[in-house]
């Protein structure tokens, strides 16, 4: 009588389906986490030039830092860049000379110290 049971064959078979779909799901699972951390960083530069816009509207300069968006009730907090976990890693851009703010200082735009590309091939620095 034959014994029952599964052959060498099957379970290498077997062993490199499991491989091929897990290996499939691991880099479909990475792309969402970085899509995600996409959308989080396009959402934090609209608000914080939102903000930034605002206040200049409001008090005719810009803010002199990102805290004084703060402190001044425009944003609750500084948000986290996504990708490198920090607030630090924001990158202000400074105002420039004109009639209304003739200092020309102050936060004019953000952007991010990322260096990578995006999913979609634009730099994040050009975000």
């Amino acid at each position: 009588m034959g014994q029952a049971g599964w052959t060498l064959v099957e379970l290498t078979v077997v062993i490199s389906l499991i491989v091929v779909l897990s290996t499939l799901a691991l880099v479909g699972y990475g792309s969402a986490i970085t899509r995600a951390k996409e959308a989080v960083l396009k959402e934090d530069l609209f608000r914080m030039r939102e903000a930034i816009d605002q206040y200049y509207v409001d008090k005719q300069r810009h803010p002199v830092t990102l805290e004084s968006l703060v402190t001044e009730g425009y944003l609750r907090s500084v948000p986290i860049e996504p990708f490198t976990n920090s607030t630090e890693t924001w990158q202000t851009v400074e105002g420039e000379f004109n009639a209304v703010d003739p200092l020309g200082e102050g936060v004019f735009d953000i952007k991010t110290t990322n260096e990578g590309t995006a999913l979609d091939g634009t730099l994040y620095v050009d975000w």
